[in-house]
């Protein structure tokens, strides 16, 4: 079976196509083209580019793209450069790296309005149990009776009624 530079390359010049022709459909640059035509994949800086120019470049030309690519996969699993995804660092993953990989995922409009209505709910509960706690205790209740002591020093003698009037002395 044709490499997937070999397939490329006649299916281009089988449509009489120009390298510059492709360019300007694909908008894929001339020197990028001529490396997948002839198989220089080292050329790229990875995988992902060659992958989708090669998509693009077989749908143009009208060829059997799930069959190109499982040919791609497999020329490239074959290389030294490609043969496994690169690495982004070399440090291992945290709990915070963990962490912010979740976060990355929540969808914010949703989180931040149900964070909302929880917040919400959580005020009303507070107001409502602050309130029914006011109304059943009894505000006077643990200040002792106490006894009217005038200045003057008789002891004993009652307040008079609010509503009767004061005795003149």
């Amino acid at each position: 079976m044709a490499t997937v530079a070999e397939q490329l390359r006649t299916a281009r010049e089988a449509k009489m196509l120009t390298v510059h022709q492709v360019a300007d459909v694909t908008k894929i640059r001339t020197d990028h083209l001529r490396a997948l035509e002839e198989g220089n994949f080292d050329v790229f800086a990875a995988p992902v580019y060659i992958k989708g120019f090669v998509r693009s470049y077989a749908t143009l030309l009208k060829l059997n793209v799930p069959e190109v690519m499982a040919a791609l996969e497999k020329e490239l699993s074959q290389t030294e450069k490609f043969a496994e995804p690169p690495r982004f660092s070399s440090e291992p993953k945290g709990v915070l790296d963990w962490a912010m990989l979740q976060l990355s995922r929540v969808n914010w409009r949703i989180a931040s309005i149900v964070l909302g209505v929880l917040a919400l709910a959580a005020v009303i509960y507070l107001i409502v149990s602050a309130a029914s706690h006011q109304r059943a205790s009894d505000p006077l209740k643990g200040i002792p009776p106490a006894v009217y002591r005038p200045a003057n020093g008789n002891a004993g003698e009652r307040l008079p009624l609010t509503n009767a009037p004061a005795r003149p002395r």
